[in-house]
């Protein structure tokens, strides 16, 4: 998470032991699903190993554990029959996982596959035309879509100033979850990984605003251009 350029770098940062009071409504499954899909990949060992050895793993590792297992095909199903999760359940899951110690690594890696989920739900004809034609056409396109994808999957909003996307969320589920804010790096990797998915976009995103920081509201900086 990079620090805003304004002079907000100065502002104290809440204590760590304090949870933040977020609250929200009823979560779209396709985030508890790639949480915990995200653990599960960091968790499963590269090569093959006896069966002893993985018994062993799976009462040691989160991610191999049956609950996270019988969890993921809850929220699979759930994806399916297109209900949604409670905001308390994905929170308590969020800070869950910002107690292991690749807490950054997951919350990016879940951010990645949760963009990835919730982009497919856009049309395929419609992604086509946000990225092959010419920027004229397609930046309305696009930005339609990732307008539309972040109030139904991230309870949040997208504005555009000029060549400037920013992604306002007034309580990202993992704001409290890890240390130094490593818990925003959910919604970071999941508005990076929608831009490159939809608008064919290369740009850094910044994290200009922060809930662990004492603000209202987080909110990310990225500008809009292709790669």
């Amino acid at each position: 998470m990079s620090l805003p350029s304004d002079g907000r770098s100065s502002r104290a940062t809440m204590p760590a032991d304090v949870p933040l009071a977020l609250t929200g409504g009823p979560l779209d499954a396709r985030l508890p699903l790639a949480l915990l899909e995200a653990v599960k990949s960091i968790d499963t060992p590269a090569a093959e190993l006896d069966a002893d050895f993985v018994h062993e793993l799976r009462n040691k590792r989160l991610g191999l554990s049956d609950t996270v297992l019988q969890q993921i095909r809850r929220y699979a199903d759930a994806v399916r029959s297109r209900q949604r999760i409670g905001y308390d359940e994905v929170l308590a899951l969020a800070r869950l996982i910002g107690r292991r110690p690749d807490a950054d690594l997951a919350f990016r890696e879940a951010g990645r596959r949760w963009a990835r989920a919730f982009v497919d739900s856009v049309g395929a004809a419609k992604r086509g035309a946000a990225r092959s034609l010419p920027s004229l056409v397609a930046r309305p396109i696009a930005l339609s879509a990732l307008r539309s994808i972040t109030r139904r999957f991230m309870n949040g909003t997208l504005t555009r100033q000029g060549s400037t996307l920013l992604l306002e969320v007034t309580a990202p589920v993992s704001a409290d979850a890890a240390p130094r804010g490593a818990g925003c790096g959910l919604y970071e990797a999941a508005f990076r990984e929608a831009l490159v998915l939809l608008a064919d976009a290369d740009g850094a995103v910044e994290h200009v605003l922060c809930r662990a920081r004492g603000d209202a509201r987080c909110q990310w900086r990225a500008e809009w251009r292709r790669r």
